[in-house]
C-alpha cells in the first residue's frame, strides 16, 4: 500500500500582516478577563466609507469565518477576514490611553488620506 505524498493533512491556519502592540495586546488580555471569557478573539475589519476611504471595525468574536486569517500575539489571536486583509496589510493596532485620547488606534498605511472634516468647520 503506498501513501501519496501529495496528500497532506495541514492544520495551520493562514496568517495575516497586521501587527498588535504589546499594549494593545495587554488590555485586549484585561478586557477578556473582565468579560470571563477565553473563547473569543479580536476582530478587525474595514468597510468602504469614511472620510479616508475606510471605516475600521473592532469587536470581540467567538465565531472563525471561512477564510479567516488568524495571528497569535502572546495569547491573543487576531482574526481578519479575507476581504478585509488586503486593506489592513502592514498596519499597527495600538491603544492609546492619555488625556487627549483613550482607545484602540489603527496605523494604516493603505489608507488613502486622513479626514479634514474638521477644518471645514473653524
Amino acid at each position: 500500500m503506498s501513501v501519496d505524498s501529495n496528500t497532506t493533512t495541514d492544520t495551520s491556519v493562514a496568517t495575516h500582516n497586521v501587527d498588535l502592540s504589546d499594549l494593545a495586546a495587554g488590555k485586549v488580555k484585561s478586557l477578556l478577563e473582565q468579560e470571563g471569557r477565553d473563547d473569543l478573539r479580536l476582530r478587525v475589519g474595514v468597510q468602504p466609507g469614511g472620510c479616508s476611504g475606510l471605516v475600521y471595525q473592532l469587536y470581540f468574536d467567538e465565531r472563525t469565518l471561512d477564510g479567516d486569517l488568524v495571528r497569535d500575539f502572546d495569547g491573543v489571536e487576531v482574526v481578519i477576514d479575507r476581504m478585509s486583509a488586503p486593506y489592513l496589510d502592514g498596519a499597527k493596532i495600538d491603544f492609546a490611553d492619555t488625556i487627549e485620547k483613550q482607545g484602540f488606534t489603527i496605523d494604516n498605511p493603505n489608507a488613502g488620506s486622513s479626514c479634514a472634516c474638521g477644518d471645514s468647520f473653524s
